[in-house]
């Protein structure tokens, strides 16, 4: 309720400024394995998006997909707002690991040992290895964000969920996001 403000705005320029879709659909994994589609605000164009292939699978810095509404609403993570609803649904956590892209996680899979022990727990919107960790932009990232990950799951507490959100909070209100 306190970001629907925001939310209208954010979707009013989104529609506005690249037109299209305001939700950006995605098939993510989470806990068990199981697919389930995410909701984000679209921050890149919508055409390029679905072309998403090869090293365009991964968003770089200063990438020309991300529309100019985009670059703000990454910053300050509002295009996040939306998986709160996949938190209501139960195919998130507030807090875990990142729920990856299908098609990404068949190749971490293969490439990655242990990474299927991120699975044990619900994906979260956010968690120790997006605040520890920039975004990851190529497989030696996945696997340096797998670190923080399994260090989550197995010294998970109230306090470092709580230190979790805190800077969660600071890197939205301070724009340190991508």
């Amino acid at each position: 309720l306190l970001a629907m403000p925001l939310m209208i705005i954010a979707a009013l320029l989104i529609k506005f400024t690249d037109g299209g879709s305001v939700l950006f659909r995605q098939t993510r994994i989470g806990q068990n394995r199981q697919p389930f589609t995410i909701l984000k605000l679209r921050s890149m164009q919508e055409a390029t998006v679905a072309a998403s292939e090869g090293d365009q699978r991964y968003t770089q810095e200063s990438d020309p997909r991300i529309t100019k509404i985009g670059h703000l609403l990454r910053k300050t993570r509002l295009d996040e707002v939306p998986q709160l609803w996949n938190v209501i649904k139960g195919d998130m956590s507030l807090i875990g690991p990142r729920a990856e892209w299908d098609k990404l996680v068949e190749d971490y899979q293969e490439k990655i040992p242990c990474y299927h022990f991120r699975h044990l727990v619900r994906p979260g919107v956010t968690g120790w290895a997006q605040i520890n960790y920039p975004y990851g932009a190529n497989l030696n990232d996945t696997l340096r964000k797998l670190e923080y990950d399994l260090y989550y799951i197995r010294h998970f507490s109230f306090v470092m969920d709580a230190a979790i959100v805190l800077r969660t909070i600071h890197l939205m209100l301070f724009g340190k996001g991508r």
